[in-house]
């Protein structure tokens, strides 16, 4: 299948429609649209009910796109009907979470923000897989949109250091603020001489509740990682339990037994800082212990004799 290329003279690149869906991708919307192009169209996911109330709520792409005063649809056929009557020049997508079908991909040039150094991480969740497989660095790349997944050629590509400290959070944070920039610039410059991807291709699955397990026969820095990247949970006294923050030391412990705040792993302790017990919100590690008592107790089992 032939594909639309993005154009390679930046004063042809005067319309430009966005797809995104989060919050992560907002920024690149409005930093298109600060930049002084018209952006004819969004294409967002649908209103989803949220909250007790049960009332629809929009996307932040949608919620952010109408304050600018940007139409917003939740179909992508719809920008074909546009760009047959007034042209679209170039779309971009960031997080849109839908599949874009060739049909749209032969009429329309797409590019995509990807969060990181391809062909490694192509897929769904790049940036937990790199903070789960121990990398130091990651990338935001600027690619083609193509037929397969995350196959396209890349414009332009920044590296970004993964740090010990570095969570989920803090690494989208950083890098839908940066993305934006190396997408303008990209915009300013033109698309031209794109780099087809090469090296060993690592696809980046969806995680699954399982993924998110603390197994702690593990070792601590594994574990730490999981909690990094968000959700992590174990059982205690028979229900589920969420650590949102910890970190991890060089002690001896026994895998699974909590003592003062520290659980012990195949390698090292796990020190919790943030948890959340089922039924109840997020607390301090300490607030939870001194009603629980857990001393002595294992996480994924019953509490020690003696």
């Amino acid at each position: 299948m032939e594909i639309k290329l993005p154009p390679t003279d930046p004063a042809a690149i005067r319309r430009v429609a966005f797809l995104g869906t989060p919050a992560l991708a907002v920024p690149t919307l409005q930093a298109i649209h600060s930049a002084g192009y018209d952006v004819p169209m969004v294409v967002s996911g649908a209103d989803k009910r949220r909250g007790r109330g049960g009332e629809k709520s929009p996307t932040p792409v949608k919620a952010a796109a109408l304050e600018l005063g940007i139409s917003v649809t939740t179909e992508v056929d719809d920008l074909l009907a546009l760009h047959q009557s007034e042209p679209i020049d170039l779309a971009v997508v960031v997080a849109f979470g839908k599949i874009i079908r060739p049909h749209v991909l032969a009429e329309i040039p797409m590019v995509n923000i990807h969060f990181s150094p391809l062909p490694r991480w192509r897929g769904a969740a790049p940036v937990e897989r790199a903070i789960l497989a121990g990398d130091t660095e990651t990338a935001i790349a600027i690619m083609s949109i193509v037929e397969g997944l995350d196959e396209g050629d890349v414009w332009a590509s920044e590296t970004v250091a993964i740090t010990q400290q570095d969570t989920v959070m803090s690494l989208w944070q950083s890098m839908s603020e940066r993305g934006p920039e190396v997408l303008v610039d990209t915009m300013r410059a033109g698309f031209t001489d794109p780099t087809p991807q090469v090296g060993e291709v690592v696809y980046a699955h969806k995680l699954k509740s399982e993924d998110r397990q603390l197994d702690w026969t593990l070792p601590a820095v594994q574990l730490d990682r999981i909690v990094r990247v968000g959700g992590a949970w174990t059982t205690f006294r028979g229900e589920r339990f969420k650590i949102h923050e910890a970190s991890w030391l060089p002690l001896p412990g026994v895998p699974g037994v909590i003592d003062n705040l520290k659980v012990g792993t195949a390698d090292g302790v796990l020190a919790i800082h943030v948890v959340q017990p089922a039924g109840k919100p997020r607390m301090a590690a300490a607030q939870w212990a001194n009603g629980a008592q857990p001393d002595g107790d294992r996480f994924d089992g019953e509490q020690l004799d003696g």
